[in-house]
This record gives structure tokens, sequence and C-alpha cells, in this order.
């Protein structure tokens, strides 16, 4: 999620505090012998994907075009870096087909009126958001057909639910994604293989951390008015969300017990999407 461009209006809503630290790994490695493979792997909600996947058993694929950084996570979990630039169809077909799990989380967001939005860009973020994924998922799918077991989970956001102004290529990538996982769920039914997505708000990631500071200087307000004015007005929970918290929505949805969850979208939203 991004920043939208909205005015500031109104007290600021009182902040709720973070949950606690997260819990332990699984004590029941129920991913064991299972491959998993993690888009935009190195850092944000997709490290916290890799990290949980890896500790629930699964052998991480960490795909990032961040080599050092995809490097030593996957050295960490025990896992296997893969350093891809999404935006490169080429590249992309180059990633290994044999994964049981795929999570399509890599994403970019520019922010701009839609006539004045470089087409270059908008055509960026839809090879590296929709077209990836969906090379992804051709080259994947087959082998989880064979197996008669898969999980696709895909990071849509809010925003793949609902629109705001200046992100006309963030905001339809998003609900193509939403598509496409929609698809991919009633085609892969019969192979045993599900395919859902994760719809967070906004998330605690570098990114968004980021934007805090420029969005307070920009309205001349504190970093505190602008997460609970700005980026959660239409939130009724006043807090960003963990990175843990996804990758645990994740985990829920490669897990034993929701073989029959498929072609949904798990809003994570704080209430945002109940006005």
């Amino acid at each position: 999620m991004e920043t939208p461009q909205s005015p500031v209006h109104g007290p600021a809503p009182l902040t709720v505090p973070p949950p606690r630290a997260a819990a332990p790994s699984p004590a029941d490695p129920f991913l064991a012998g299972r491959t998993a493979l993690v888009t935009g792997a190195a850092s944000g909600i997709g490290l916290a994907c890799a990290e949980a996947l890896a500790a629930a058993g699964a052998h991480v694929y960490v795909v990032d075009k961040a080599a050092d950084a995809a490097k030593s996570l996957a050295e960490r979990i025990g896992g296997t870096a893969w350093v891809v630039d999404l935006s490169v169809p080429e590249a992309v077909d180059t990633l290994p087909d044999d994964a049981d799990l795929v999570v399509n989380n890599a994403g970019l967001q520019h922010v701009a009126p839609v006539h004045e939005f470089p087409p270059d860009r908008f055509a960026l973020i839809h090879r590296v958001m929709v077209e990836a994924p969906f090379r992804i998922l051709r080259r994947t799918l087959p082998g989880m057909y064979e197996r008669g077991w898969g999980r696709v989970v895909n990071i849509s956001s809010v925003h793949g639910l609902r629109a705001s102004p200046y992100k006309s290529a963030y905001v339809s990538a998003k609900h193509a994604l939403e598509g496409l996982s929609k698809v991919v769920a009633l085609e892969a039914a019969p192979h045993g293989v599900t395919s859902n997505c994760v719809n967070p708000g906004y998330v605690r990631t570098p990114l968004v951390e980021n934007q805090i500071a420029d969005q307070a200087r920009t309205h001349g307000i504190s970093e505190e008015e602008v997460v609970g004015r700005v980026m959660l007005e239409r939130s009724a929970i006043k807090r960003l969300i963990e990175p843990r918290e996804v990758a645990e929505a994740v985990l829920w949805l490669c897990g034993p017990h929701t073989g029959h969850i498929t072609g949904t979208s798990l809003a994570m939203d704080g209430g945002w999407t109940a006005h």
C-alpha cells in the first residue's frame, strides 16, 4: 500500500498499539518437503513470508533483484536465492518451475494523475505485478497439478478491492492480479491447488516508513499525525499492519485445513472496506 494523496482534516485518531512480538516458529513443520517461491522476498512482506514458510519446513526460493539481501536471507533460512529482475520477461522465465507454493508479492508504486502518468512507468508496474505472476504460474502450475497439491497466494492490497486517486497503475494492476487469482482458482481446483489473495492495508515496511517522513514534511505535521490522519483515515484500526501479520495469513492459507478456501480475497485492512 502507498500513501494516499488526501487532504488532512479533523483531529488525529487514537493509535492502537502494535501487537506483541511474533510467536515462535511453528512446532509442527507442516510444510516439510514442500518448496515455496516468494517474489520480492528480500524485504518487507516478502521477507516475513519467506521466514514464516521456512520456519514451517518449506525450502524457500528467495526471489528478488536485490542480490546481497536475497543471498543473505537465503543463507539465514536455508533457502536458495534467485536474483531476478521481474520486469524482464525473459528473466522471469528462468525461475524454477518446481515450487509447490507460490507467493506473488513483488510490487512497486508511482503516484500521478492519469493525464500525467508516464506510460513507461505504467507498463513497468504491470509487468512486475501482473505479467510476472502470470509467467510464474504458467510455469509452476503443471508441476502442482502433477503432484496433486499446491498453494498460490497473491499479495494484493486493499487497492485490489477499492480505488484511490493518482494510482492508476497500482490499482489497475492489483485488480488484474485479483482476476488472475480467481481464474487460477477455478482452473486449479480439480488438481488440489488453491489460489487466493491477501489484501492488506498499510504495512510497516521501509517503503511506507519513508513515505511517512515525506508526508510529514509535505503537510507540515508530525509523523504520528500522518499515520492517523492520512494513511489510516479510512481504517477503523489506527495502526500500521506488521509484515509478520501478513505472513501469518499467508502461512494459514498454505496450511492443512484450508483446502476448501480458494478464489477468495482476505481483507486485512483494519475495516477500510467495511465502509
